[in-house]
C-alpha cells in the first residue's frame, strides 16, 4: 500500500504549524490571479458553436466565392420594418421614404444603398426620380388613386417587390399590413456564418438607426444582426446580475444554517470568493474569453466549494466535539478529507475534462475552465480553510472569544441523523431486493432516457419574446432590459414567410467544362426530395443553368449557341462549355453567372428552396442525399444544414464525454481504493449510485422534454463529476471507519449519520445556489441550472438510499469469492 500518509502528513505540518504563512501565500496568489480580471475578454455570439464544422466551412466557401454584396464587399445590412394598417397608402410610403431618406443624409450611418417597395412606387410615378429626395416629391405629388395605379403596375412588372410585403397583401386594391426595407452600410467585418456574432460593427449603426427612425411619423422598427448582438451581449450581463444576487442570498441563507458560527461563514465565505477568483482571473491571463456557457462556471464551483467546506469544518468539528483541541483535531480532519478530497477532485476533473474531446471549441473551454477551477478548489479547500480555520480558532482560544457552535451537522441524536439512516435500514433488511430493483430502475429510465431530441438554433440564446412575470416585481436597478429582437423575429417569420422562404445549398467542385458538368445539375433537380419546393416535378433551385435559361430568353444568339451544344435536346449544354460559359461572361448576365459560378469554372453552388416546415433533420438528410447524386465532389450546406452538423456534434459529444467520464471515474476510482485502501472493489460500489443518476437525469430530461443543446449536453458527464462528489465522501468515510472491530453496517451507520449530514447541509445549499440559474433570462441556461441541481439531489438521495446497499453486496460479494477460492485452494490440496 502507498505510504500517502507522510504526504498528508507534510501537508498537516503547514495547516496547524505555518498556518500564518499558508494563508499569506494564498492571498498572494489571489491578488496575482485578480489582475486577470481585466484581461477578460468576451464573446456572446453563437457563430463560435459553428467554428470547424465541416458544413460551416463549406458555407464559408460558398459566401467567399459566390454572396457578393449589391454595393461590394465591405458592407452590410439593416432592414427597417413597418407596419400599418396599409402600408401601400400614401402617408405610409411617405414615412418610409423620409425614414429612409433620414439614414441615408446621416454621415455615420455610411447608407450606400436602400431597397424598397416605397422607392419602387415613387420610381414607377416618376422613372427619373432617382434620389429619395426626388421621389419623396414625386410621392407627394401624386394622388391616392395615382399611386393605387402605380403599386398595381410595380407588383406587376416586378414580382420580387410582393416578398418586401407582408403575407396579407391585397394585388387588386394594393395594400398590406407590413413591409420591409434594406438599408446598406459601408462596414467591414460583418460575419457570414450561420450562427451570430459575439460583437459585429453594424451594433453602434444600427442602436444609432433606431434613433433617427424614431423620428419620423409611424410605426417603424429597426432590426439586424448588430442588435440580435448587442442584446446576446447583454443576455449576459442581465443574467448574471438575476443569478448571482440570488445565488448568494440563498447560499447565505443555507450556510447561516449549516455553519452556525459568523467566523466559520466568514471562511466559508472568503474561500468560496477566491475559487472564483482563481478561475476567473485564470481566465483572463490564459486569454480564454467568457462566452455564454462559462456562466455556468461559477455555479458549478460554488456547489464543489460548499461541499468542499462544509465537509472540512464539520469533520472538524466531529472531533472538537469531544473536547479534543484544535490542533489535533484538524490534523485528525485533514487526514481523513484530504484523500476524499482527492478522489472528489480527481473524479470530478474527468467528468469536466471528458468534455475536451467535443469538436466545439466553446464545450471544450468550459470543461477545461471548469477543471482548473476544481483544482484550485481543491486547493483553497483542502489547504487554505483548514489553516485559516486553525489559525481563527487559535486566536479564538488566545483571546478568550466566543464559540457559537461545534456541533457537526447530522450528530447521532440530530433529526437529520436519524433521517439519513434509511439506507443503511435497507441494506441491514433485504440488500438483494433493492439492488436488483436498483438494477431494474437503472436499465428502465437509461433505455428511456436515450429518446432525448437534439436542438441548436440561433433563438437558444436569445431571451423569450415575454419577459418572465417575476421580472415585472424586481426593482428597477436589477431588471433586465426589454427585450425586442425574439419578437421582431417570431414576427417576420410569420408575417413574411410566404414572401421569403428557406434554401440550401450544394457546394459542388470539379471541372465543370466536362460536358457532363451541367447535365449532373440538371439531373440533381430532377425528382425532388419531399423537403423540397418543387415546381413542374422539379426541384425549385437557381444555379448556372438558372443563368443560363434567362440568357436564353433574351439573346436569340446565345439561344442557338446553346442549341447547337445540347445533342440530347433537354435544353442543357453538353459539349463546348468553355465557350458557352465565356459568352455568358461577357454579356449583361456576368454578374449574375459570377454569384455561382467561379470565373475559372472549378466550383459552382446550386440553391433549393425547402419547405419552411420541414425539419432540420428531414432537409439535411435529403440535402446530403441528393449531393451524393453528383459525381464531382459535392457538399451539403446552408445554415439550416449547419445548425443540424452542429446538432449532431451535440449529441455525439454528449455520448462520448459520457462514455469517457464513465471509464475514466470507474478506472480512476478502482485504482484510488487500490493504492489507498487495498479495496479496489470500492470502486464499483461508488459508481452504482452515480449510474442510478445519470439514467434518472436522462429520463428526467426526455420527460421534461429539455433537448441536448450547448449547455444541457454536457450535464449527464458534469452530473458524473458532481455526484461521485457525493458517493465518495461516503465511501471513504466508510473505508476508515471499517477497521479493527467496527462491524460493516456499524461502520455504515457512523459514516452516514456523520459524512451523510455534511453531504445533506451542501445539497440544499447547493441545489440552492444552482438551481437559481432558473431565473436567467435566456431560457437554456434556466434549463441547465434546472440540471445540474436535480443531478446534485438525485446524487444525494443515491449515496443515501443505495450506496449502503452497495457496500454490504461489495462486502459480501468479497467474502463469497474468499470462500471460493478457499475452497478451490483446499481441493487442489487433495
Amino acid at each position: 500500500m502507498l505510504d500517502y500518509q507522510k504526504y498528508i502528513d507534510i501537508l498537516d505540518d503547514w495547516i496547524v504549524n505555518r498556518d500564518k504563512t499558508v494563508v499569506a501565500v494564498f492571498i498572494v496568489t489571489t491578488l496575482i490571479l485578480s489582475a486577470g480580471f481585466g484581461m477578460t475578454a468576451t464573446d456572446s455570439g453563437t457563430s463560435q458553436f459553428t467554428d470547424g464544422v465541416p458544413a460551416q466551412e463549406a458555407f464559408d466557401e460558398v459566401n467567399d466565392n459566390f454572396e457578393r454584396e449589391p454595393f461590394g464587399e465591405g458592407t452590410g445590412s439593416t432592414t427597417l420594418i413597418q407596419k400599418d394598417q396599409n402600408v401601400l397608402s400614401k402617408p405610409a410610403i411617405l414615412n418610409m421614404l423620409e425614414a429612409q431618406n433620414r439614414l441615408t443624409q446621416r454621415e455615420s450611418q455610411d447608407v450606400v444603398g436602400t431597397t424598397s417597395v416605397a422607392q419602387a412606387v415613387a420610381q414607377t410615378l416618376d422613372p427619373d426620380a432617382e434620389t429619395l429626395p426626388e421621389q419623396i416629391d414625386a410621392v407627394e405629388a401624386a394622388s391616392q388613386s395615382e399611386i393605387k395605379s402605380a403599386t398595381r403596375t410595380t407588383l406587376e412588372r416586378q414580382p420580387a417587390v410582393a416578398g418586401l410585403l407582408s403575407n396579407d397583401l391585397n394585388r387588386e386594391e394594393p395594400s398590406a399590413s407590413a413591409t420591409l426595407t434594406t438599408v446598406t452600410h459601408e462596414v467591414s467585418g460583418v460575419s457570414s456564418s450561420a450562427g451570430t456574432e459575439g460583437s459585429s460593427p453594424l451594433t453602434p449603426i444600427q442602436q444609432e438607426a433606431e434613433f433617427i427612425v424614431s423620428s419620423v411619423d409611424g410605426d417603424i422598427s429597426v432590426f439586424g444582426s448588430g442588435l440580435i448582438s448587442a442584446e446576446l451581449s447583454s443576455v449576459i450581463s442581465d443574467s448574471l446580475g438575476l443569478v448571482v444576487p440570488a445565488a448568494v442570498v440563498l447560499i447565505l441563507f443555507f450556510l447561516i444554517i449549516a455553519y452556525r458560527d459568523p467566523f466559520d461563514l466568514l471562511i466559508g465565505l472568503v474561500s468560496l470568493a477566491m475559487a472564483i477568483v482563481w478561475t476567473f482571473g485564470f481566465m483572463g491571463w490564459a486569454g480564454i474569453p467568457f462566452t455564454q456557457m462559462l456562466i455556468t462556471v461559477p455555479p458549478l464551483l460554488l456547489a464543489i466549494g460548499i461541499d468542499f467546506g462544509i465537509h472540512a469544518v464539520n469533520r472538524y468539528r466531529e472531533e472538537r466535539v469531544e473536547d479534543v483541541e484544535p490542533t489535533p483535531a484538524m490534523r485528525t480532519a485533514t487526514d481523513q478529507l484530504l484523500p476524499a478530497f482527492f478522489i472528489v477532485t480527481g473524479t470530478t476533473v474527468l467528468g469536466f475534462a471528458a468534455n475536451g474531446t467535443s469538436q466545439l471549441g466553446p464545450i471544450r473551454d468550459l470543461g477545461f475552465v471548469a477543471s482548473v477551477g476544481i483544482i484550485f478548489t481543491f486547493l483553497i479547500f483542502g489547504i487554505f480553510l483548514p489553516s485559516l480555520k486553525h489559525f481563527t480558532d487559535r486566536q479564538r482560544v488566545r483571546y478568550d472569544l466566543p464559540e457559537f457552535s461545534i456541533a457537526p451537522i447530522g450528530s447521532e441524536d440530530s433529526a437529520v441523523g436519524k433521517s439519513l439512516t434509511i439506507g443503511v435500514t435497507i441494506a441491514r433488511r433485504a440488500p438483494y431486493v433493492f439492488f436488483a430493483l436498483v438494477l431494474v430502475s437503472t436499465a428502465a429510465m437509461g433505455a428511456y432516457g436515450t429518446g432525448i431530441d437534439t436542438r441548436f438554433t440561433t433563438e437558444d440564446f436569445l431571451p423569450p419574446e415575454e419577459n418572465p412575470g417575476y421580472v415585472e416585481v424586481l426593482p428597477e436597478a436589477v431588471a433586465p432590459s426589454e427585450y425586442t429582437v425574439t419578437k421582431q423575429i417570431n414576427y417576420l417569420e410569420d408575417t413574411f414567410e410566404s414572401g421569403e422562404s428557406d434554401t440550401v445549398t450544394i457546394y459542388v467542385e470539379g471541372s465543370l467544362q466536362d460536358g457532363t458538368a451541367l447535365e449532373e445539375i440538371y439531373r440533381a433537380n430532377q425528382d425532388p426530395p419531399d423537403s423540397f419546393v418543387t415546381a413542374g416535378g422539379s426541384a425549385d433551385t437557381t444555379s448556372i443553368l438558372t443563368v443560363i435559361n434567362r440568357y436564353e430568353r433574351a439573346s436569340p444568339e446565345f439561344r442557338q449557341l446553346v442549341a447547337q451544344n445540347d445533342q440530347n435536346g433537354n435544353g442543357v449544354p453538353d459539349q463546348n462549355l468553355p465557350t458557352i460559359y465565356n459568352a455568358l461572361y461577357d454579356s449583361p448576365y456576368g454578374d449574375r453567372a459570377a454569384s455561382y459560378m467561379t470565373d475559372d469554372f472549378t466550383r459552382t453552388r446550386v440553391v433549393y428552396s425547402v419547405e419552411s416546415d420541414a425539419s432540420q433533420q428531414e432537409v439535411t438528410d435529403d440535402t446530403r442525399a441528393v449531393a451524393d447524386e453528383f459525381r464531382m465532389e459535392a457538399t451539403a450546406t446552408g445554415s439550416v444544414v449547419v445548425l443540424k452538423a452542429v446538432s449532431d456534434v451535440i449529441a455525439e459529444s454528449a455520448y462520448i464525454s459520457l462514455g469517457l467520464a464513465i471509464l475514466a471515474s470507474a478506472a480512476f476510482l478502482f485504482f484510488a481504493y487500490w493504492l489507498l485502501e487495498r479495496r479496489p472493489g470500492l470502486g464499483a460500489a461508488n459508481l452504482i449510485p452515480i449510474l442510478l443518476t445519470i439514467a434518472a437525469l436522462a429520463a428526467t430530461m426526455r420527460y421534461l422534454d429539455i433537448p441536448f443543446n450547448v449547455l444541457t449536453g454536457t450535464t449527464l458527464s458534469i452530473g458524473i463529476g458532481l455526484g461521485i462528489d457525493y458517493s465518495a465522501h461516503l465511501v471513504h468515510r466508510f473505508s476508515e471507519e471499517y477497521r479493527g472491530d467496527v462491524g460493516l453496517l456499524e461502520a455504515l451507520d457512523i459514516s452516514v449519520r456523520g459524512t451523510g449530514g455534511a453531504l445533506a447541509g451542501s445539497m440544499v445549499t447547493t441545489t440552492s445556489g444552482t438551481g437559481v440559474l432558473v431565473l436567467a433570462v435566456v431560457p437554456i441556461l434556466g434549463q441547465f441550472g434546472l440540471l445540474i441541481a436535480l443531478s446534485v439531489l438525485y446524487s444525494f438521495v443515491a449515496s443515501i438510499l443505495v450506496l449502503p446497499t452497495s457496500i454490504v453486496i461489495w462486502d459480501h460479494s468479497r467474502g463469497t469469492l474468499g470462500t471460493l477460492l478457499s475452497s478451490s485452494q483446499s481441493r487442489s490440496v487433495n
